[in-house]
């Protein structure tokens, strides 16, 4: 079995195949006994905290709490990103959102979909506290997220950007910019090719920051075959390269504007043995006014409380 925080999921295909899944479930059963309890009025008074970086005008964590396993983006398979939807109830997500704040993360990589303003503004009501980094997929989104939640910094996806890049239509991308400019929060761009931090660079548009999948998840299949000798495999979209990262951190490396690198545990297939060492390359990567967007799935185990101490241990202990 995978040794990987989301090797679990050998197990529960093999429970699916075998008609096992359902309320009298043994191998279920057991998951959710070994679930850790995160409810934020259990949590210590003496937890480490997540230390800061400047961000704007404010001091943000240098973790950000990601938005993807919230909803299911698991970035694995279909079978994995349905079983993640599924745990991540409303209660769930909100729950997570206290965790987090518990350990000092204060912003939140927040993307507009499904019940996701629900889920916030449910948080908000509960008393909960954070800054809004919004990803941003549909152009005319971002009016009405400033105008309805107030974010810090709006960054076009990622996704988005890489489509256009490759198109060769960044103009559109920059135009964006600049009417998210004008409506007053921070602007960036997102991406997973460091091509484009550098195109953005040497045309020196006016943005704040970057937000760097440190995974190229966007080789067309000529890239693909090129790196893999000719080969192509059959989920092209996840390839993840142990070469990738450095590449992404010298670009984030070479911009005196902040960066946040993602992706930075290649969406969960890093071994559990390997987890705080990609944190401490991720931190000693970038540069101090950088930060990360880390998503995170405590169904086996405390991610929230695990990654808040590696990362607390990873900048303050020399």
């Amino acid at each position: 079995m995978s040794n990987t925080r989301r090797g679990f999921l050998q197990t529960t295909v093999a429970a699916v195949a075998a008609g096992l899944i359902g309320g009298t479930s043994k191998i279920l059963a057991e998951t959710s006994k070994a679930e850790p309890a995160t409810s934020p009025a259990a949590a210590p008074m003496d937890m480490v905290q997540v230390p800061t970086m400047k961000f704007g005008g404010v001091e943000i964590s240098r973790m950000v709490l990601g938005v993807n396993p919230l909803y299911g983006f698991a970035h694995y398979n279909q079978n994995f990103s349905s079983t993640m939807a599924e745990w991540y109830t409303s209660d769930k997500v909100v729950e997570i959102l206290h965790r987090a704040q518990c350990y000092g993360i204060n912003a939140f990589n927040y993307v507009n979909v499904k019940r996701a303003p629900d889920d916030w503004a449910r948080f908000l009501d509960e008393g909960g506290k954070m800054h809004l980094i919004a990803q941003v997929a549909a152009p005319d989104d971002a009016a009405q997220l400033v105008k309805n939640l107030r974010p810090l910094a709006l960054h076009r996806q990622g996704e988005v950007v890489d489509i256009c890049f490759r198109d060769r239509t960044m103009g559109t991308v920059r135009e964006w910019c600049k009417q998210v400019r004008d409506m007053g929060v921070l602007v960036g761009v997102g991406t997973h090719k460091h091509e484009v931090i550098d195109l953005v660079e040497s045309q020196g548009w006016d943005v704040d920051f970057y937000a760097g999948c440190v995974y190229n998840r966007s080789r067309s299949p000529e890239e693909i075959r090129q790196v893999l000798n000719g080969e192509i495999i059959e989920m092209p979209r996840e390839l993840y390269l142990q070469s990738d990262p450095a590449r992404m951190y010298k670009v984030m490396r070479q911009t005196p504007k902040p960066c946040f690198a993602f992706k930075i545990l290649a969406a969960g297939r890093v071994a559990n043995e390997g987890i705080e060492g990609a944190f401490r390359t991720a931190f000693q990567s970038i540069k101090p006014n950088d930060g990360v967007f880390v998503g995170m799935y405590p169904r086996i185990k405390d991610e929230v409380k695990e990654n808040a101490e590696i990362v607390h241990r990873t900048l303050t202990v020399s």
